[in-house]
């Protein structure tokens, strides 16, 4: 019992965590009948049956504002709500022009969007099925914290909680494993031990690894070994392809070893059981007609379909570039590649800017730096780091104009994926040092060579489909974002 608990625990980790923790046209922005949807003040953008709306447009701006330290970046590429939203525009159209091309007919891309969906409508399903039944009394905490003096309260109740769902979501399987009459065909274990043992010990082709692919399950078996019924289910069947899918999504340090066994084969069938008959309950519920999960199936394909169109349109731009041209780009950029201009800085992070100016007022009259930490800052512990000017961009000036032990702001800052005011004291500047081309640079050089080249090819692209599809921006709902307006 406690085992297939433990078990479920592992097959559903985020939930019983979370359940612990409680037409084409050339004409650009072509005028046209708008929709509800489009009507709806907070959409700023359409393009075909795409919407972006203000809240995606704010959170994509700040994003575009503090670019990932190793993303190539224009110096010269203007950063404001409208060019901003013109990127989402064009992205939208390359998951359009990807699905015209039907690159989300792909078996990978259909096994990873099934498998996305049907998780989550697991999830639901259980959710819906715990909710009311996760009862921790303060009597079992203290028990549980006498049991085990360095758990907090906290920290006992979410392993209550964790327990408990797993003996609930244990006790509800086995329910519905007796609703869904499951059969399992032992007569067929022994043929998909055998077929386990020639993938593992006799692959078709040669193999690095000492352990299956999930490639060899799709090119080393025939469609009749794939086809073999290892168990039936009301409505459903698990095949040995599917068998082979189980085993493959585990770690290979952690597949079982006895799979050249019948009693092996059950073990794992009985895992790859699990999802089919949760999610054979979640249809019956109609879940897997829930909107805002079908939503994000959605959304998480079309990121799937963006990443797959980008990697199409620069898989070509590679190395190794000649010396000459590396020189000549290493010549032309030298400040990117010498040392930058850093910074050694303390901070305190603020709420507001009325707080702000409290924390700055106390330092200007001799108060502690640490001690107005305490007193204001969002973060109550922190160290002195150094930062440059790819770790702050637009707000790296303001810094760099300090000097050594003078307090400086309020001033605005990333923290996290917000905006905050803060309070920084300089404590070292270090001015950047250019240096001189010398052949152990050349991969670092050609590595940003390389990432200009997909950057520009990139732009191209957007800018040309921008040209070939029709699309609406709301023009008048934007004017008034600035991520950087912060109260």
């Amino acid at each position: 019992m406690k085992l297939l608990a433990s078990k479920l625990a592992l097959f559903f980790p985020v939930l019983l965590i979370a359940l612990c923790l409680c037409c084409t046209e050339k004409d650009q922005e072509a005028v046209k009948t708008p929709t509800q949807d489009e009507t709806e003040p907070n959409v700023v953008a359409t393009i075909s049956d795409y919407t972006i709306t203000k809240e995606e447009l704010k959170k994509r701006f700040l994003k575009e504002l503090h670019p990932h330290p190793l993303e190539f970046r224009s110096e010269t590429e203007t950063i404001d709500a409208k060019s901003v939203l013109m990127k989402m525009i064009a992205e939208k159209a390359m998951v359009i022009e990807a699905r015209k091309q039907n690159l989300h007919e792909e078996e990978n891309f259909q096994k990873v969007i099934k498998v996305f969906k049907e998780k989550k409508f697991v999830n639901l399903l259980l959710s819906i099925h715990l909710k009311g039944k996760m009862t921790v009394t303060d009597q079992e905490i203290d028990d549980k914290i006498k049991s085990d003096p360095k758990l907090d309260r906290a920290r006992a109740k979410a392993m209550l909680a964790r327990e408990k769902s797993g003996k609930l979501v244990e006790l509800f399987y086995n329910e519905l494993y007796q609703e869904f009459h499951v059969k399992k065909l032992n007569e067929n274990f022994y043929k998909a031990a055998n077929i386990h043992q020639r993938l593992l010990y006799q692959p078709k082709k040669p193999r690095s690894a000492p352990f299956i692919r999930i490639s060899q399950t799709k090119e080393e078996l025939t469609q009749k070994e794939k086809d073999i019924v290892l168990a039936t289910y009301d409505k459903g069947t698990i095949t040995l392809k599917d068998w082979f899918y189980t085993l493959c999504e585990m770690s290979p340090p952690s597949r079982p070893k006895d799979l050249n066994t019948p009693k092996g084969v059950e073990k794992l069938l009985d895992r790859a059981l699990k999802m089919p008959i949760f999610i054979a309950q979640a249809r019956l519920f109609g879940i897997n007609k829930d909107e805002n999960i079908l939503k994000q199936a959605r959304e998480y394909g079309d990121s799937m379909l963006l990443n797959k169109a980008k990697r199409g349109k620069t898989k070509d731009i590679k190395g190794p570039i000649n010396q000459e041209k590396l020189i000549a780009y290493f010549n032309k950029n030298k400040e990117v590649f010498g040392t930058q201009n850093t910074l050694t800085i303390d901070q305190i992070w603020c709420q507001d800017l009325k707080t702000a100016r409290k924390a700055k007022t106390d330092l200007d009259n001799g108060k502690d730096f640490e001690s107005v930490r305490q007193t204001f800052s969002l973060v109550k512990k922190a160290n002195p780091y150094d930062i440059s000017f790819g770790d702050e961009r637009l707000f790296f000036k303001d810094l760099w104009n300090g000097e050594p032990n003078e307090v400086v702001g309020p001033l605005k800052g990333f923290y996290g994926t917000e905006m905050k005011w803060r309070i920084a004291k300089i404590l070292e500047k270090k001015p950047g040092v250019l240096k001189e081309y010398s052949d152990d640079m050349k991969r670092n050089i050609e590595m940003k060579m390389i990432e200009e080249q997909r950057y520009t090819t990139l732009r191209k692209y957007r800018q040309e489909l921008l040209e070939e599809y029709s699309y609406q921006i709301y023009a008048e709902r934007i004017r008034d974002i600035d991520p950087l307006d912060i109260p």
